[in-house]
This record gives C-alpha cells, structure tokens and sequence, in this order.
C-alpha cells in the first residue's frame, strides 16, 4: 500500500491543552500557544488478510501565537507564531466490517526553532516536540457495503452488525446582511454596517446496543464558528447552528452521550429507520423508555417533522424550536437530565427532569439536584384529518433556577442609582419559571405539510438558557419537489411573531442586558420574523440550501432595522 495523507488538529478541548510552555521573568509573563496543528505525510505498508502495518513520514506544521504579559499593568502582547517540521510515524489498522476500519497511530513531530520580538523589545526564542497517539475509526465510501448496522430484524438481535451502528454529519452555513438604519446601538445589538460569518458542525453518532432493550449512544462534534455579531442582537436568532460559546477553531465537545432502556409490552411493533440517535430494528408500540444522560431537552420534547433541525429545515430559533420554551441547557444547548416515555398507538406521554444552569446564560450547572432544576412533561396526541396524519403536542415546563427579578432590579437601580445589570445580579435566589406550549404539525399530501406553534412563559425573572421570548407563535408550510421532478428537494416558508412581558420590556429600557439582546434602550414593538429557503439535493446525502430572512423590529426595537439576512448551507451525511 502506498498513498499520501493530511491532516490538521485543535488542541483546544481544555485552555491547558493548547499551552506549549510559559515562564516568567523579572519583567514579563511569556505563554506560547497553539492554534492548529498539520501534517503532509505519505503512507508505506503492507496488508494481510484483515490487517494493515504502515509506516508513514512528511512534513509538519504548527500555526499559535505568544502572548506577553506586564505583571503590574496586566497589558497583553500577541504575536503569531508559524513554524515548519517534520513527522514520522507508524501504525495499524484493522478491518472489522467490509467498510469498517480501526486504526491505532503514533506519530513523532519535529518543529524547528522559533523567534519572537515584542514591541517592547523583549525577544524570545523557543522549540518543541510533540509525541502524539491516535485512536481511529474509518469509514470507506464507494467500496462494497453488508449494509452494516442497517438490520431490520428485532433490537434484540445481538449478532454481528446489529450490535452497534454509527451516523455522520458535517453542516457549513454562511450567512451575511446589509448594513440597515439603527438610531443608536447596545453592547448586545446587530451592528448596523454589514457584515457576514461562518458556523461548522462535524459529528458522528454512535449507537450501541447492550441488551435487549438497551441501548448506549455517543455523539462526538466539532463545533466552530460563532453567529453574527457574537451571537446576539436578535431575540429570534438567524443561525440555529451558531452557539453562544466562541469557538475560532473547531472544539471538540462530548454533545451526547447517554442509555436509553425500553420495556415492550407485547402486542403490535413497528419498524425503527436508522437514523441519528435511534438505531434500525423494530418495537413494540405499547413500551415504556427510559433515557438518562447528556443530551439536549429537545431530542425528546418539542419536536415537529416540519420544523425541528437547523441543519436541514428552518434555521431561525423562533421557528425550529417554540421560542418561549426557556429548556435547560448549557450555552451549546445541552443539560444532564433523565425522562420517561410512555407510549401508545394513539398518544404518547413524557416527563423529564434536567440539571439548570448556575446562573443566567451559564456554562455550569447547578447540582443542587430536585432543589434546583427543570421539569418538562408533554402529551403527544396523534390523529387523522381528512385520512392524513397529524400530531398536536401540549408541553408545560417548570424551572426552579438561581435568578434575579426584573422588577426587583429596577426597584434596586431606581433606589440606589446603580446599574440595572448589577442590580439583577444582586436580586438573584432561587426563583420558578414555568410556561406552556401548543406545538401542532399536519400533512397535507405526501409532499406538502403544515406546522404551528404557540409558546408563553411567565415573564417575571432572566430567561435561564434559550432566548429573550415571553410568547412566541410561529408557523409554516413545507414543500417537496415532487411536482418539479425534483423529489429530493424542499421549500420551507415559515414565520413567527414575538413579544416581551412589560417586566422585560422595562428593564430592557433601562439599559439592561438579556441573554441575546440588550441596545440600551428601548422603543418596544413585537419581533416579526419571515424565513424562505430552497433546499437543493446536490447528492443523495447532500443538500446545498439558500435561506433568507426578513425581521422588523430586531430585538424589539422600532428604532433598528428592518434587517435581511442571506445565507448558504451545505449539508452531507451518511
């Protein structure tokens, strides 16, 4: 075997890992640290029967930047650091399906010596090695496929492929506006001149069945990206795939990773599709799941065939997700959390709790579990309209979370004169959330489905994880391309309407800050929001979407906007 590949990595998983060295002397502090990563290489082995041994050797690069800080101002100096190298290494690699390969890798990576000068005169030489080993798992495209981890016999078959299966995705969007009229701009507003950023998603999905009934999943990502204008500005934001945790380099991030158990009570199955996160096979439909682990509140709740992934439907959060739900999550939109299903031919009903975050907007949760957290429980009805199916969904959400008060705050900052920012920081303690939702979806034909939402929450205290929505009503229509002989295509028009309590609205007025917006001010009227898109199959797996959205009145203000947003999405799975 001979070949050549290439590579790149981020070790940015924890803030140590990207720290090459740092020292300090009589008049600094000096940290080195790493960006990326590259590797050319070419590849030499030899294969026997299912196993591979390889050598393999080329060129490396490394790209980070030192940074130089004054110990008694704090005052920071960066400056780039490029360095070119060299690699070695040598590997195995296993075939344990007829596309399926794993690999076990060790490379050596020389870099060469690096200068660097300050401005302030200092200067600073340094070189490093790196000794790095790799656990993969390979999947080959093209090549003859068993159709591996695609059974259709019953979950509790546990030979061969149907013990595990695994799922791919990677999503690029990129997504710009014009410049647009502002009378003023906040530190959480869209910045009035244009502007345009990217957002990358790459996962895996990996599925394990245990036993009969049980079932292990892991969700690997890389997220990238940031949304416009830091992700804020906009209540009903444009970019369902932009996080509020700023990653300039693809982070790694354990998004899912929990065990799913079901109990069947005998009687009539149905089939399971493989798919993200459900594993192909069949159940019965009389069953009780339950699920525990890391996962987002809304892979279980809230869902809508019509308007539930970023990725490949609608992409504004208004209109994907019910905008008043304020589910518990971190700022990637994941929580820790436990729910049970039960579920029938005509119904199905679910009730979860989940860990909150410690404070508004928060990477950490709060583990003062049952004192403090959120209970989510919704009734799945599904029925027949002029013989075509539909669901109606009823969710209600309670959250005992550590939050300030609007009102309070104002109280404060009116009384003392301080900030109202500092003064909801002040009112926190615990305090209930709770709200309600009406989620609904129809089909029409077998091309053309419906969908609605209705979503209220009480207004009183600082939205805990999702966005600044009191109530929100969304709905929309979409479309297959049948009738153009393009059967794998897809329309998407949709819109929604929302609003702020006279609580928020207030303290929004005084110069206060929400989790997605804050001007500094406030003309209040309601956040109108429309979205269109064309989703074009450039492949079986691959769609290229063109997107647009018009919002009046971003983040409440008649004195901002209108806005247009433009955006490409590029989408591939397997």
């Amino acid at each position: 075997m001979i070949g050549v590949e290439a590579d790149i990595s981020f070790p940015n998983y924890y803030p140590s890992d990207a720290e090459v060295w740092s020292g300090t002397t009589a008049n600094s502090m000096l940290t080195e640290q790493l960006d990326y990563i590259a590797t050319l290489r070419g590849r030499f082995g030899y294969a026997f029967d299912k196993t591979l041994a390889y050598a393999t050797g080329g060129l490396a690069l490394s790209s980070g930047h030192f940074v130089r800080t004054d110990p008694d101002s704090g005052d920071e100096q960066s400056r780039p650091g490029l360095r070119t190298g060299w690699t070695v290494g040598a590997g195995v690699e296993y075939a344990f399906q007829p596309n399926w390969t794993a690999r076990l890798e060790y490379l050596y990576s020389h870099f060469g010596t690096h200068d660097v000068a300050f401005t302030s005169g200092a200067q600073y030489s340094s070189s490093f090695d790196l000794h790095t080993v790799r656990l993969g798992l390979n999947r080959r495209f093209g090549g003859p496929d068993s159709d591996a981890g695609k059974s259709t016999e019953g979950a509790g078959s546990l030979s061969g492929s149907d013990r595990w299966e695994i799922h791919g995705q990677a999503t690029y969007i990129q997504q710009g506006y014009p410049s647009f009229r502002a009378a003023y701009t906040g530190e959480n507003s869209l910045p009035p001149w244009s502007q345009t950023k990217e957002t990358l998603t790459a996962s895996v999905f990996l599925g394990l069945r245990l036993w009969d009934g049980g079932e292990l999943y892991y969700n690997p990502e890389l997220l990238q990206g940031f949304g416009l204008s830091s992700t804020v500005g906009a209540a009903g934001f444009p970019n369902g795939e932009a996080q509020k945790s700023d990653f300039i380099y693809p982070h790694y991030n354990t998004s899912r990773l929990f065990l799913r158990q079901s109990f069947g009570f005998g009687g009539e199955e149905e089939k399971v599709e493989s798919d993200y996160g459900q594993m192909a096979g069949k159940r019965d439909v009389s069953r009780l799941t339950i699920q525990v682990g890391k996962f987002a509140v809304h892979d279980v709740f809230d869902n809508n065939a019509y308007a539930q992934d970023s990725r490949v439907d609608f992409m504004n959060w208004s209109i994907w997700a019910a905008g008043a739900f304020d589910y518990p999550a971190d700022k990637v939109g994941l929580t820790y959390g436990a729910v049970a299903e039960l579920n029938q031919k005509a119904w199905a009903l679910r009730a979860g709790y989940f860990l909150i975050g410690d404070k508004s907007n928060s990477n950490n949760f709060d583990t003062q579990v049952f004192r403090r957290g959120g209970y989510v429980t919704e009734l799945e009805t599904r029925y027949a309209l002029f013989s075509q199916p539909g669901k109606l969904r009823l969710i209600g959400w309670l959250n005992e979370a550590f939050a300030g008060n609007f009102q309070d705050a104002l109280n404060l900052s009116l009384a003392t004169g301080i900030d109202p920012n500092t003064a909801i920081v002040q009112t926190r303690q615990g305090r209930a959330s709770y709200g309600y939702v009406v989620n609904l979806e129809q089909t029409v034909s077998d091309d053309v489905g419906l969908f609605g939402r209705w979503s209220w929450n009480s207004g009183k205290t600082e939205i805990s994880a999702f966005t600044d929505i009191n109530a929100s009503l969304s709905g929309g229509v979409s479309i297959k391309g049948t009738s153009w002989n393009r059967a794998d295509d897809k329309i998407g028009l949709g819109g929604a309407v929302n609003a702020l309590s006279k609580d928020y609205r207030d303290f929004l007025a005084a110069g206060g800050l929400g989790v997605l917006i804050g001007d500094g001010a406030l003309n209040y009227k309601q956040e109108k929001i429309l979205e269109a898109y064309y989703a074009l199959a450039l492949a079986k797996s691959t769609t290229l979407t063109f997107d647009y959205q018009f919002i009046s009145n971003p983040g409440y203000n008649a004195d901002r906007g209108p806005v247009s947003f433009f955006s490409g999405r590029l989408h591939a799975e397997f």
